[in-house]
């Protein structure tokens, strides 16, 4: 689903990185930065791109009767506390319920980097921090989860391995869904095969 947020606040200890956040609601040349310069709430969706895949479907939980999973549409995403620490920006992805029912969130959001017009994803989804275990998380109308995404500075490798791409937007598929939410994110990735984001699963509350 524009525009440069606050700098990365000063480096914290390892357990506040737990949840620190980034994206928009659902309905919807300047030189690369190796960490986002901006990031801006959006409410229209630039053209789905043909080759972005959505997260991986991890079979949610429900007990029979209960809350169905959240889809795309009744979610609002927004970047929470982001900070830089050793060659890498951590950012808190929040989920708001913006629907008038309960529903629920369980596992990991699908995320990369996407840019050009139209749209398209740019190099690697995240892969998935198995830290946490996963927990279902219900969400009343107005409530609050997490995820926490990391960014490795695309400047890191050299660019004949990296294929330095500059990117203006973090695509996130929330769990066990097939449309994805856009945020404006000023960053660069590796059009090349390079693992520059991993993220955790979804937990209750605001990242901060």
């Amino acid at each position: 689903m524009t525009a440069p947020v606050n700098a990365a606040r000063p480096a914290i200890a390892a357990a506040a990185l737990a949840s620190v956040a980034v994206l928009a609601a659902a309905c919807g040349g300047s030189t690369p930065s190796a960490t986002p310069t901006k990031t801006v709430t959006v409410t229209a969706s630039p053209q789905a791109p043909a080759s972005s895949s959505p997260g991986t479907a991890t079979g949610t939980p429900a007990a029979p009767g209960g809350p169905a999973p959240c889809p795309t549409r009744s979610l609002g995403l927004k970047p929470g506390l982001s900070q830089g620490a050793a060659g890498s920006v951590y950012q808190v992805l929040d989920f708001t319920n913006i629907s008038n029912v309960t529903c629920t969130l369980y596992g990991y959001p699908g995320v990369s980097l996407a840019g050009g017009q139209p749209v398209a994803q740019v190099g690697l989804a995240a892969s998935e921090d198995p830290a946490k275990p996963r927990k279902l998380v219900t969400l009343a109308p107005g409530q609050v989860a997490n995820a926490l995404l990391r960014i490795v500075d695309a400047l890191n490798f050299p660019a004949s391995r990296c294929g330095p791409v500059k990117t203006q937007w973090i695509q996130v598929y929330p769990p066990n869904q097939t449309t994805p939410i856009y945020v404006s994110y000023i960053s660069a990735a590796c059009s090349k095969p390079i693992k520059l984001l991993t993220v955790d699963v979804v937990k209750a509350g605001s990242g901060g």
